[in-house]
């Protein structure tokens, strides 16, 4: 057991950390878990890419595989951007980012801020206005290459922080809303705003 423990801490940290949860799990950290003491395969990390399979597999001590497709593409690194003309301020993007990238409030148009976005495309999904986009930000580079350890590590204690503070939130507001309640305030936020943008086309 030590040594597995031990096993997915060196996995973990040559996992490039975007929290993408492209590979089938919540992140990075349950990945490298998984690895470890589940012998999960090796190659599903898009944002990884090739490189990051050869990590994996030296470190496991098996063969190098190429990326599973159903998990994705290896990529140049990605950047989201919001068309702020667009934007209703539904906040639903900032719950999904998983590093706080992206600014904002309620009613209000949001922005993404370029240092701290990993292209996730946690955000894409979640827009009902579909205002946000992918932008290349590494040219020429794929994987790894497109990737440094100061932005894993950077990210990996923005994602570290935000965890801890959906934690703290969720553990002071779970007493007063319960989970259906706040389902249903989020629909009538997002269906009131959806109203007033046909309403400003108009």
């Amino acid at each position: 057991m030590t040594v597995s423990v031990a096993l997915a801490a060196r996995l973990h940290e040559v996992l490039p950390q975007t929290q993408c949860t492209r590979c089938g799990y919540p992140d990075c950290q349950a990945y490298a878990d998984a690895i470890a003491h589940e012998n999960e395969a090796i190659n599903r990390c898009p944002p990884g890419g090739a490189e990051g399979v050869e990590r994996l597999a030296a470190l496991t001590g098996t063969p190098v595989l190429p990326l599973d497709p159903a998990c994705g593409h290896e990529g140049p690194r990605a950047m989201a951007v919001i068309d702020e003309a667009w934007c209703i301020g539904c906040t639903l993007c900032l719950d999904a980012c998983p590093t706080d990238a992206i600014v904002g409030i309620h009613k209000r148009m949001h922005t993404v801020i370029e240092a701290h976005c990993t292209g996730c495309e946690l955000c894409i999904p979640v827009c009902p206005v579909d205002c946000i986009a992918l932008e290349n930000e590494t040219p020429g580079r794929t994987g790894w290459q497109a990737w440094s350890k100061v932005q894993a590590d950077a990210a990996l204690a923005r994602y570290t922080v935000h965890q801890q503070r959906r934690t703290t939130q969720a553990e002071v507001a779970a007493p007063a809303v319960t989970a259906p309640d706040a389902d249903a305030r989020k629909r009538s936020i997002v269906d009131a705003a959806l109203a007033r943008a046909r309403n400003a086309k108009r």
